[in-house]
């Protein structure tokens, strides 16, 4: 059960601001919590607080840092479910997925608390020419100094984690704005960093409406703005953040490749997987399924009874696969472009039937190219079925898109493998598997419309920090 209130985190403590944010359990739209709110003044603190933090932070030793993300690790693991029913309640999430967001959010700070001791440097003799001789250098990085993060509301444990735990092992204090639909799980963490012997400063987790952050993207105190959310709002942050580095995760409508000779069983069961999975609400969910012409039909068969099986309803309930859309609105979004696909020809399978948030899983064929189901990232349980006869076809239907983050690949034909590899136009290509596939270490990130930057934590803390040269003549 979630507590009737949580307070906000300014300067590593709990503080209250004298407002609230209502949250809202995302199934049943009763309120479920309330959430102290920050407005520009608070946020202002928080950025000092931050920039005063920036150099004991720097001068923290790593194994110091460690020992706070392990901590936290254990904290975490320590209250797993607690962590778990507040993410079903506020983000709509099913519990067995929630509990694996859980998961995920405790590998993040075991694997930073790694990485906060394994940075490297690099010596290098300069002594290319006659004029160098005697010259040498050694190559370390530094925190970039105190930063500000944007999460969204899909994944509100993992994704705040993977901006928070590779600052804590860079040394760089930072300021979080969690999604404001789902505040309640980075304010959990913040409970669990308030334990910890951090400088003073080193974290602020404020909740705050987008009118009142407009500081995370243009003070100048800040080194670097992390942002995951929509490519509108990301793009439009990159354009107002002046000299700052902006790293984006924006999303994507991800293509799935199934070529010929691939076992159909499994491909259907992670292809339910990965178009499905929390309601089809991850910005690497598949949306856009390519077939072989010689499998099409009876993958379309399997693949319709498989989702039409799928449970929707209460995300608390145990077996509960598809829970709500995040509102109401996006459910009816989605509706609109189902119908709009179907006035132009397409073909629903199974699916589509809409209930308040709840939307129940949709799969359709025949969808036109260029219908908003196909061009935009759809983030709900819909999918749709093509057929292919010529696999560079299909490599060019994928690449047809705006977006680039993740693309899935079933093929047993290493030339195919090699040939996607070199030519999909996306941040990673997973063979096979669907694009829906991550381990939190690996590089995420996209191309295009899908961002700039990688997250994963080693990537995240190349980011964070930067290179400082020193230059060494040896006495003659």
């Amino acid at each position: 059960m979630l507590k009737s209130h949580y307070p906000l985190y300014l300067a590593n403590r709990p503080r209250e601001s004298g407002r609230t944010l209502d949250v809202s359990d995302k199934y049943s739209g009763a309120l479920a919590t309330r959430v102290a709110l920050a407005d520009a003044a608070l946020l202002d603190e928080a950025i000092a607080a931050a920039a005063a933090a920036a150099r004991p932070m720097a001068e923290w030793p790593a194994y110091e840092r460690q020992a706070v993300l392990e901590h936290c690790a254990r904290r975490f693991e320590a209250r797993a479910e607690e962590f778990a029913q507040a993410l079903c309640v506020e983000a709509g999430k099913p519990i067995r997925d929630a509990r694996g967001e859980v998961t995920r959010l405790i590998d993040t700070f075991r694997y930073a608390a790694g990485e906060a001791v394994r940075q490297h440097g690099d010596y290098r003799p300069l002594d290319i020419g006659p004029r160098a001789k005697g010259y040498w250098s050694l190559l370390k990085r530094v925190p970039v100094g105190p930063v500000s993060f944007i999460s969204p509301f899909n994944f509100p444990l993992n994704l705040a984690a993977h901006k928070i735990a590779p600052a804590i092992a860079a040394g760089c204090p930072f300021v979080l704005k969690p999604a404001s639909a789902t505040p309640v799980g980075a304010l959990l963490i913040g409970e669990v960093l308030a334990e910890t012997a951090l400088p003073a400063g080193a974290f602020s987790i404020l909740p705050c409406r987008a009118a009142d952050a407009d500081a995370l993207v243009r003070d100048e105190r800040l080194k670097l703005l992390s942002f995951t959310g929509s490519p509108a709002v990301g793009w439009d942050m990159k354009a107002r953040a002046g000299r700052k580095p902006v790293i984006l995760e924006l999303g994507g409508n991800a293509g799935c490749i199934v070529d010929e000779g691939s076992d159909l069983d499994f491909v259907v069961s992670r292809l339910v997987f990965g178009a499905y999975y929390q309601s089809g609400q991850s910005c690497i969910s598949v949306q856009r399924i390519y077939a072989h012409a010689s499998l099409y039909a009876a993958l379309r068969e399997k693949l319709t009874a498989a989702v039409r099986a799928l449970k929707c309803g209460d995300p608390k309930q145990e077996d509960t696969f598809i829970g709500p859309m995040i509102a109401e609105s996006e459910a009816q979004r989605l509706e609109r472009w189902i119908g709009a696909a179907q006035q132009r020809g397409a073909r629903l399978l199974c699916g589509g039937e809409r209930r308040g948030a709840m939307l129940s899983p949709a799969l359709l064929e025949n969808v036109p190219a260029d219908c908003e189901l196909s061009t935009k990232e759809a983030f709900g349980p819909v999918a749709m079925l093509a057929a292919f006869d010529d696999f560079d076809a299909a490599l060019d239907a994928v690449n047809a898109s705006d977006y680039g983050l993740q693309a899935g690949v079933f093929t047993r034909d290493l030339g195919r493998i090699e040939k996607a590899w070199n030519r999909l136009e996306v941040g990673g290509v997973v063979i096979g598997d669907v694009p829906s596939f991550r381990v939190d270490h690996m590089p995420y990130g996209g191309v295009k419309q899908s961002g700039l930057g990688r997250e994963g934590v080693a990537y995240a803390i190349e980011h964070l920090t930067e290179p400082r040269l020193l230059v060494v003549r040896s006495p003659a």
